[in-house]
């Protein structure tokens, strides 16, 4: 059904997945690359997008006059519009599930009175993600300032998801099908994720370092489709520790988090130093790399692939994908045709094989 992440997929049209694309902060480039993307991939996917419908269509006039777009009125709505409106030969219509705005979208300018309506798409794309509507959900970059401004507190995607589906412990997991350097998969996994520097060392713990593990190893498995994936881990400190010298981080907690997780049958080595971690010598035997921390991991992977990459998010009951990028509002007040739709393509690419790496391990 599925060749890899960066190549060509195919599928029957009445097996082709449903996925929900939230087209993120309006006067942003997200509704412009969620259009353009789904459009692009309607032939291999069932996308149906989640915003405005008559911004929606205002927009496809602006950057692709062949746009055609669905009004679906609800998400019990969908089973309705049969594989037609996604076919494999590429025509038919983009299907809608509409989340009117609350006021006009002037690209390139915030404004808190839509910030609600931005965060409704979400919950949208949740509950028909909950209720076995759509297969997956592709996200497109939104505006924390946004949804705050407009009164409700709001950390970001990955803490929102978590909350709403009630999952304890989620793994921010950057990949890319390719990069710059190497035509294969790199995909690198955070420890932790949005802390200042002087907290990470306190963050790390054992019992936390080896969940992180076990749901890194679980949805490789399931939602990737590896059988024995191989994870890498990066140790703290400057050559991972120096035996001690350079900190105990390695010795006390990281290589003990190890031991354990070879104890309960996963294949994960290490602690490397980071500074060399990241050579193919190493990487072209590894399926995941744990970096301890934000700026330790992805620094390296999107100077080799930015871009290309896609931020996944491991632990939910679901599969959720998205850009490795913002809401670039210099480019949208530009006016459409000058973002790249490279990243958000591929977002969409690996939600398709990861919906159909998880419906294979859910019929085993």
């Amino acid at each position: 059904m599925l060749t890899d992440v960066s190549g060509s997929i195919s599928a029957a049209p009445h097996s082709l997945p449903v996925i929900a694309v939230t087209v993120g902060e309006p006067a942003g480039i997200g509704p412009e690359i969620a259009l353009c993307a789904a459009w692009k991939l309607r032939h291999v996917c069932r996308p149906v997008l989640i915003g405005d419908i008559e911004f929606l269509r205002q927009l496809a006039q602006q950057t692709d006059q062949d746009i055609v777009l669905q009004s679906l009125e609800s998400l019990t709505a969908l089973s309705l519009f049969p594989a037609e409106c996604s076919s494999e030969a590429g025509t038919g219509a983009l299907l809608v599930l509409s989340c009117p705005l609350a006021c006009p979208v002037v690209p390139g300018k915030l404004d808190a009175r839509n910030g609600l309506s931005v965060l409704a798409t979400l919950d949208l794309a949740i509950a028909g993600a909950m209720g076995g509507q759509f297969d997956a959900i592709v996200t497109a970059p939104l505006q924390k300032s946004t949804i705050n401004d407009a009164g409700v507190p709001f950390s970001g995607h990955t803490e929102y998801l978590a909350e709403k589906t009630h999952t304890d412990k989620v793994v921010m997991l950057l990949a890319s099908g390719k990069t710059r350097y190497q035509n294969r998969p790199l995909r690198v996994a955070l420890a932790t994720t949005h802390l200042p520097l002087r907290e990470v060392a306190d963050a790390i713990t054992f019992a936390g370092l080896l969940q992180v593990m076990s749901i890194i190893h679980t949805d490789l498995q399931k939602k990737f489709g590896i059988a024995r994936p191989v994870i890498l881990v990066t140790g703290l400190n400057p050559h991972a520790g120096e035996n001690g010298y350079l900190g105990r981080e390695e010795i006390d907690i990281i290589n003990p988090a190890i031991l354990a997780a070879q104890a309960q049958n996963m294949d994960v080595r290490g602690p490397y130093p980071a500074d060399t971690l990241f050579q193919n010598k190493y990487l072209e035997q590894a399926d995941c790399v744990l970096a301890m921390y934000h700026d330790q991991g992805l620094p390296v992977l999107k100077h080799a692939s930015f871009g290309m990459g896609v931020n996944i998010t491991l632990g939910l009951p679901l599969i959720r994908t998205s850009v490795d990028h913002g809401t670039a509002l210099d480019l949208a007040a530009r006016g459409t045709g000058h973002a790249d739709t490279g990243s958000m393509l591929e977002a969409m690419h690996i939600a398709i094989m990861m919906s159909a790496s998880k419906n294979q391990s859910d019929a085993a």
